[in-house]
């Protein structure tokens, strides 16, 4: 963006390095002030370092107290950001050079002393491991805390995946530039961004608002106003085909989000033994016995019936609950070749189909996966671990594989699109790390599919929702010891805020521009 801005629109890189200055101070006035503090620059040799010198030269020439520390050899300091070293120099501020240990006693006792400390040591581009002088500065830094102030990313975070390259500054604010970066959004990095604010820089909305830009943050979307007159099948039927001898509470809780989150007609097809335990906590749900296998699971003798039910339905939901049994398996295969209607897959479904992922790729109705980490490495053959680092790119690539819309679950959840296109879900909390949450989920998407949205948004409001009643829950109720029950009863209420209040909402959970604060 910042090549397009310079090449294409003539905005110089002076005057970027400027605004992305100018940005920082004014968070920093609104938020801290000015008078009577004490600041610390520690800023590094190449551009997130000049922005921190526009800064600084901004509070000093404002009357504010102010030190810059840089850390790295000076002479490294090149075009814009050698033009704001020139500068601030030439206006009087005082600077150190940090590059050995001994200089980092230096710089003890200045942030020991400071009220706030500027981040500028490293920008989005950091691609390894923070070693050596700039290891023990962000140390330090985290060590006093002081009020953090980041400039663009927190020093130390991959702008890329949001990892911790090794160390992390821990800011209380950060600004960052024209739009955020992945590493700003991505735990663990968006947890080192403290307050996330976004300054435009002078790109012009056509830059920030381009097609080519395919990663956004998943912002909430109107719903369709209720029928008034409006009965059950008015908003959506769905199928669910799940349970199994042992595990009740998936069944249950995914057919009762459709109800609680607004669908209006769950029919929920499970093994013939396990219904009277559901039935007598979700009598509202209409229950289809199936017959059963030996270990208590779905049996292929109900393909038939299950097809029937799919042609009267508007979306089949398959998988939670089904259990790893063998027949119960090929069953699940084989009702995803042969119904013709939008499906949700979960859990036990996911590891079904990620046998044979050709099954997935022949639909021709919309299908929608909702894998946790766990069964993303089924789906993709990597490994948890190289799904984290670089939960972008595969979540791109297997979206693209199978022509499906995949949520991949989590903190910050990740929403998928065979286009390309990938949102980020800022609903949600630690608390929802329990057992039955992503049945929850499945039920909720089904909710606003039933509706009346396009397949595609029912998708994201669903997460957002299914996010935003933990998030009611974990404010009455507190984060530890929240369950999917808590989540599914406060759906109701999440949706009644949704309605009456979606703008405040919607300002709520996105990121605010700090030039419009």
């Amino acid at each position: 963006m910042d090549k397009r801005a310079i090449e294409v629109f003539k905005i110089s890189e002076d005057i970027l390095m400027e605004n992305a200055g100018s940005a920082v101070y004014n968070l920093i006035v609104k938020k801290i002030g000015i008078e009577g503090k004490k600041f610390i620059a520690v800023c590094g040799t190449g551009n997130n370092g000049g922005d921190g010198f526009v800064t600084a030269r901004k509070i000093y020439s404002n009357g504010g107290s102010i030190k810059v520390f840089i850390v790295g050899r000076i002479e490294r300091i090149k075009g814009s950001a050698r033009k704001n070293y020139e500068m601030i120099k030439n206006i009087g501020i005082e600077i150190k050079n940090v590059s050995s240990e001994e200089d980092l006693e230096d710089l003890r006792k200045p942030i020991i002393e400071s009220d706030v400390v500027i981040d500028a040591l490293f920008g989005t581009g950091l691609s390894r491991e923070i070693t050596g002088i700039y290891r023990d500065v962000i140390d330090l830094v985290n060590k006093y805390k002081k009020i953090v102030v980041s400039v663009d990313i927190p020093s130390g975070i991959a702008g890329d995946t949001g990892e911790v390259m090794g160390i992390a500054v821990k800011a209380d604010y950060t600004v960052t530039f024209g739009l955020p970066k992945i590493g700003n959004i991505l735990y663990p990095g968006y947890d080192h961004c403290g307050e996330l604010y976004v300054s435009y820089i002078s790109y012009p909305p056509s830059l920030y608002n381009a097609d080519f830009i395919k990663i956004e943050t998943n912002d909430p979307i109107p719903l369709p106003p209720r029928n008034k007159a409006g009965h059950k099948g008015t908003f959506g039927k769905a199928l669910f085909i799940a349970g199994s001898f042992g595990y009740f509470g998936a069944p249950y809780l995914s057919a009762m989000a459709f109800l609680k989150a607004g669908g209006g007609y769950s029919r929920l097809a499970s093994p013939r033994s396990i219904i009277p335990y559901i039935s007598c906590v979700g009598n509202e749900i209409v229950f289809i016995p199936l017959k059963e296998t030996e270990t208590g699971s779905i049996s292929m003798e109900n393909k038939d019936k299950i097809i029937e039910l799919s042609e009267i339905s508007d979306i089949v939901i398959i998988g939670p609950g089904l259990s790893l049994n063998e027949e119960t398996q090929r069953l699940v295969q084989e009702l995803l070749g042969e119904i013709n209607k939008p499906m949700i897959v979960d859990g036990d479904g996911i590891t079904a189909i990620s046998k044979n992922l050709e099954i997935v790729k022949r639909r021709k109705e919309k299908t929608v996966l909702t894998p946790h980490l766990g069964e993303m490495s089924r789906l993709t053959g990597k490994s948890i671990k190289e799904i984290e680092k670089e939960k972008i790119s595969v979540l791109g690539k297997i979206t693209s594989e199978l022509r499906s819309v995949i949520v991949l679950k989590g903190a910050h959840s990740l929403i998928g699109y065979p286009d390309g296109k990938i949102y980020v879900n800022m609903t949600g909390n630690s608390g929802m790390a329990t057992p039955g949450s992503g049945d929850v989920l499945t039920g909720t998407i089904a909710a606003m599919y039933g509706l009346g949205l396009k397949f595609e948004d029912a998708v994201r409001v669903g997460v957002f929702i299914h996010g935003y009643a933990g998030d009611l829950a974990a404010l009455d109720k507190g984060e530890d010891g929240l369950t999917a029950r808590d989540i599914l009863e406060y759906l109701p209420l999440a949706m009644k805020m949704y309605r009456e209040r979606f703008f405040e909402i919607k300002k709520k959970y996105i990121i605010p521009i700090i030039d419009k604060i």
